[in-house]
């Protein structure tokens, strides 16, 4: 199953549905509410994924922290090796160039169709949370985080279709398409390569880094979270050798 995939494009749909037929977008005071709402929901989401992976005694508790903190500390060596979050980056800047020009460019910037599909793949595609989502619902069907993601979505969604048309709607063929890859290979690990112990280390890395992505949204702190990715191939692998 991939049902947090599933609910994120049903978010995406929703807020294009909802872009096209209001007649006023949310307003800067209601938008700035919904976005501390999700940094809160997505904290407790995050610790709690982390928290709920974590227990047997305080020696077990002790080495399954310090597999995460080993585990985040080589995942974000491989990821600035990999220039993960700087190629992320520069592909955010670029969507949001084309939207900014776009947006404040009148009826002379009207946009091509395929720069609003790209544009909206690539923010939401490029989002942290599709990976750590897709991963989380696929180690054993945590769909919050892909949730939390589809109101974030939609909400982009909303204003997106007012400057692009259908083509922002017409993004979430490729989110289904790549959460939903992430997660049934993250299924098939979990069902024939994982053992119990490399599952938690798993799930708790990606708690953790949800958590990240929280600290983001809030402007709390500036946190390069998608080189810090590679960290949940890391943990299971960590706790492998780990025995």
């Amino acid at each position: 199953m991939i049902a947090g995939t599933i609910i994120n494009a049903a978010g995406i749909l929703l807020g294009g549905i909802l872009g096209f037929t209001l007649k006023n977008q949310l307003s800067a005071a209601r938008q700035n509410a919904m976005k501390g709402l999700l940094g809160v929901l997505m904290i407790f989401f995050g610790l709690k994924a982390t928290w709920s992976y974590l227990g047997g005694g305080v020696w077990l508790v002790l080495k399954q922290l310090t597999i995460i903190v080993v585990a985040l500390t080589l995942g974000r060596l491989v990821g600035r090796l990999l220039h993960l979050q700087k190629t992320a980056n520069k592909l955010g800047r670029t969507a949001n160039e084309n939207f900014t020009r776009i947006a404040t460019g009148g009826a002379s910037a009207k946009p091509k169709w395929n720069e609003g599909f790209l544009t909206c793949t690539i923010l939401y595609c490029a989002a942290p949370l599709a990976v750590l989502g897709a991963v989380q619902d696929g180690l054993d069907g945590y769909w919050a985080t892909l949730t939390l993601k589809a109101v974030i979505d939609g909400l982009a969604t909303m204003a997106f279709v007012t400057v692009f048309g259908s083509s922002a709607m017409a993004a979430v063929i490729p989110v289904v398409a790549l959460q939903g890859t992430i997660t049934m290979a993250a299924q098939y690990l979990a069902a024939n390569t994982l053992n119990a112990a490399m599952l938690a280390s798993t799930h708790a890395t990606a708690g953790l880094l949800v958590f990240c992505v929280a600290m983001l949204i809030l402007d709390l702190r500036k946190i390069e979270v998608t080189d810090y990715l590679p960290a949940l191939a890391v943990a299971p692998l960590i706790t492998w050798v780990w025995k």
